[in-house]
């Protein structure tokens, strides 16, 4: 098999091997030592682009799409164990894999691609912060859009601090966004047997052609391109014996059940999305796209609440929207420079990387804030065009990761199992033939 040495590039060689583990010891104690990286990739599938996809798709559809959010959260999960496994087992992150298999020129569009990638999902970092700044602060969304460059310095104070700290930080802000959405559930009042049924299939979510716009920006959402590349670089900040099969199976287990646990957080945290949506505005009031100015208002005059509560709980939903959003730059910046020194062995300061991608990622932004005069309705329209992007750039990443896992030279006795090849050449077959079918939809209907 073939095995990382000493001279090989390691993936963000400044936190590889610098967080102490529990190999020997209780369940919970080894668990504990894990828990971590999950939570960054968690914070990729609770971003603002999947609160809109979520709260569009309840408030155009009612619950049946509750189904789309469980079978990707399902299909996360495997993909997610995927890029632990290829992580702990080859001592390589995704893009450097990928590379691995590619000609020089090939290897510069993937990196192209997964460049485009972080910069749509950092389209939605920007949207869903300056919208939360305008409902806070009523701030133009031109303005807050600018203020987000300031962030650049955000991830860099905290780096400081250790790798240890962005975990709990980042910890706290995906808690406190539960909390605050479990509670305004229920106060929304959702029809539990409608609710019950939407994780059933339904036929409608591939016959309607806007329910499948939806349905692929929730993938989109859900499984990120970005998160692949992160996940399969930060399991490696543990300090398991890289040389050691016995340590190395140990570090998979654990770091795969860090994965599903805070997986399994983001998707009742993306299913309190879709029922808010559904629950306040289908039906009800369907002229409404169920975007953030929608549910801020619907929140803020909800008679159940009353005039107080209605204020404090519509302000929390903002809180919880600009948390989100910056927890996403801590992960978005890291993915870009995994991305970056993974396929073309470029290193940049951090904080020249994280201005490069924020500036990208808000022109396009600024361009529809001229061009339709900051209208809200279509700063949200983009961010879910965004999500689309990531559901259509997705097999350029998939594709690459199921070539390395099935790999024994790369990957020996942790080779992908054979009913893992088989859900995942499914899942890339699937996501493949539904983009193209999308792609040709959108272009008829222009």
């Amino acid at each position: 098999m073939s095995q990382q040495n000493d001279t090989q590039q390691k993936s963000m060689d400044e936190i590889n091997n610098t967080v102490t583990v529990v190999s020997d010891g209780k369940f919970s104690q080894k668990l504990l030592s894990y828990l971590g990286p999950g939570l960054l990739v968690a914070v990729g599938y609770m971003d603002p682009g999947n609160w809109i996809t979520s709260m569009q798709g309840g408030a155009q559809f009612g619950y049946i799409l509750l189904f789309v959010i469980l079978l990707s959260s399902l299909s996360a999960m495997l993909l997610q164990s995927m890029t632990v496994r290829l992580g702990i087992a080859t001592g390589m992150d995704l893009a450097q894999a990928t590379k691995h298999y590619l000609n020089k020129p090939m290897s510069f569009i993937f990196w192209i691609i997964a460049e485009l990638a972080i910069i749509a999902t950092d389209i939605a970092e920007v949207i869903g912060s300056a919208i939360a700044l305008d409902l806070l602060f009523d701030i133009p969304l031109l303005v807050g859009a600018l203020i987000t460059v300031l962030d650049v310095f955000l991830l860099l104070f905290i780096m400081r601090f250790g790798f240890r700290k962005i975990e709990a930080i980042v910890g706290t802000l995906i808690f406190t966004v539960l909390v605050i959405f479990i509670f305004e559930v229920f106060i929304a009042s959702p029809d539990v047997t409608s609710m019950l049924n939407g994780f059933v299939p339904h036929s409608k979510i591939i016959t309607d052609n806007s329910a499948l716009f939806i349905a692929l920006g929730i993938i989109g959402a859900t499984i990120m391109p970005h998160n692949l590349y992160l996940h399969s670089s930060i399991v490696q900040t543990r300090m398991y014996d890289r040389h050691d099969m016995k340590s190395k199976a140990q570090a998979i287990k654990y770091a795969i059940l860090d994965s599903n646990i805070q997986l399994s957080i983001a998707f009742v945290i993306n299913c309190l999305l879709l029922i808010l949506g559904a629950a306040l505005f289908y039906g009800v009031n369907t002229e409404k796209l169920g975007g953030f100015y929608d549910l801020y208002t619907a929140l803020h005059h909800q008679p159940i609440l009353g005039a107080s509560l209605g204020a404090i709980m519509s302000t929390l939903f903002a809180v919880a929207l600009l948390a989100s959003g910056q927890n996403s730059t801590i992960t978005g910046t890291m993915a870009g420079q995994i991305v970056m020194e993974g396929f073309i062995n470029l290193k940049i300061p951090n904080w020249l990387r994280r201005l490069i991608t924020r500036l990208l990622a808000i022109l396009p932004i600024i361009f529809c804030l001229i061009i339709f005069n900051s209208n809200e309705a279509k700063m949200e329209q983009l961010l879910v065009f965004s999500q689309v992007f990531l559901s259509i750039a997705l097999p350029f990443s998939l594709i690459p990761l199921q070539l390395a896992t099935n790999n024994y030279g790369l990957m020996g006795q942790f080779k992908n199992k054979t009913w893992i090849n088989v859900i995942s050449w499914i899942l890339i077959t699937i996501l493949s033939i539904l983009n193209i079918y999308l792609i040709v939809q959108t272009f008829q209907e222009l």
